[in-house]
Formats: C-alpha cells, structure tokens, sequence
C-alpha cells in the first residue's frame, strides 16, 4: 500500500485528482482493528472539465500512462485495487477538508476522520456500514460532540437514532 500512497500523491502534485483522502474499510483501520478488505477506497476531488463535468476519464488515462490498468470499478496500483470515489455531495466534500494527514510508512497520506467515517456509513446505510460504526463506536476514539454536530448538518440525526435503538 506503501507504493500506491506514493502515487496518488504523485497525481495530487500532478494536478490529476485534487485533495484525496482514505476511507471505507481501509480507512476504519487507521482506528480500529483491521477487517479484511481487498481494495483501498480513495475519496477524491477531481478538476471539472469545461462544461462543470466531472469525469474519471483523465485519472484513468493519467495512470494507463504510468502502466496501470482498470480491473472492474478500481484501477490496480502496485497490486492494490484502487477505487476512486468522487466527492459527489456535501458530506464526502466536508470529509476531504477535515481529513486528517497521517503517515503511512514513508507515505504521507489523508484518511477520514472517523466521525467522517461513520456518518457516511450511516448515509449508505448497507448491513456491512452498520457493523463498521458498532466496531468503530467499540474500538475507536470518537469525538461525539463533533459527530453529532456533522449529523445534524447532513440531516442523519434520525438514521442515527433507528440505527441505535
């Protein structure tokens, strides 16, 4: 993971992806014990063309022409599924700003802050994103205050409340 760290700073530098951090299961990690994952899912911000369209097309291309390759939805960098998720709405975009850089071997990377975490899970709202927030309310260091505050913005206040009863 070392490796492809290394390069999506490499195409954050490069201007192809704006800011990005770590999330979903990969991100969980850096709070709470590992729970096998097969892919590292990066939240990005990506440059809008010219007619406010965002598109993965000058990522993909951008990292064919370092020899990477698409495997289904991830791209494969340095043997590591890569997805790239678009920030798509508010709550992704308020994530990336308060990602938190952290260093992962000789990578500095961004990862979600865990409060980030969760309320995405809760807007998700798969089975697999219920048991994240139980393990991550079990194992992790979390700021209530500042997660209540980030449901109330985001309108997940009652999800929170038939998710915990």
């Amino acid at each position: 993971m070392e490796r492809t760290l290394h390069i999506l700073n490499e195409l954050e530098r490069e201007g192809t992806i704006g800011r990005y951090a770590i999330g979903d299961a990969m991100g969980a990690t850096f709070y709470a014990e590992p729970v096998l994952t097969f892919d590292l899912d990066v939240i990005v911000l990506l440059p809008e063309t010219q007619g406010g369209l965002l598109t993965l097309g000058p990522l993909y291309e951008a990292l064919r022409e370092k020899g990477y390759a698409e495997e289904g939805e991830c791209v494969v960098i340095e043997g590591v599924p890569v997805p790239f998720l678009p920030a798509y709405n508010a709550l992704l975009e308020e994530g990336l700003r308060e990602a938190i850089e952290t260093q992962y071997q000789t990578a500095t990377t961004r990862v979600l802050r865990v409060e980030h975490l969760m309320a995405i899970c809760l807007q998700t709202g798969r089975a697999k994103d219920r048991e994240r927030v139980r393990m991550l309310q079990d194992q992790a260091t979390v700021d209530q205050a500042y997660f209540a505050e980030i449901m109330r913005r985001h309108g997940l206040e009652r999800t929170w409340k038939e998710w915990t009863q």
